[in-house]
């Protein structure tokens, strides 16, 4: 029972972690009027944290996780709201659901090539440490 309720709250409060760059990004946006989002300026500042090492993984891992497995459940007050606008359904669209599903596909094939890329990148730098620990073991 101790184990589960420990994990909550490390879900909990990574999810704060996470919150707090969309709120640093919200408050950048409207200080300086960007014509971008504030939570896309909050994600890219993590990735920036993230790439800088300036917040280790572990900080996120397991909150992003559950806010990723969960994150269906946020569409649903849209997808139901569509039903209001009975026009979105005529031939216009048709054209913006097409605009969506191609926007989609296109966006998962760039994050999945960007993912395999940074795998890749990880595993190479991971297997050249091992081969200078083992090449600094036999001189």
């Amino acid at each position: 029972m101790k184990q589960h309720i420990k994990k909550t709250l490390v879900i909990v409060l990574q999810i704060c972690i996470l919150y707090v760059f969309s709120y640093i990004g919200n408050v950048i946006q409207n200080f300086f009027h960007l014509i971008i989002p504030g939570s896309i300026i909050g994600l890219l500042l993590l990735f920036i944290c993230l790439c800088m090492k300036i917040v280790p993984v572990k900080w996120i891992e397991t909150g992003a996780g559950f806010v990723l497995s969960v994150l269906v459940l946020f569409f649903i007050p849209t997808t139901v709201d569509i039903m209001n606008y009975p026009s979105l359904l005529s031939f216009h669209g048709a054209l913006f659901v097409l605009a969506v599903l191609f926007s989609t596909i296109i966006s998962i094939a760039i994050t999945g090539m960007a993912g395999q890329f940074f795998e890749k990148k990880a595993q190479k730098r991971k297997d050249d440490e091992e081969c200078n620990k083992l090449h600094s073991h036999s001189a």
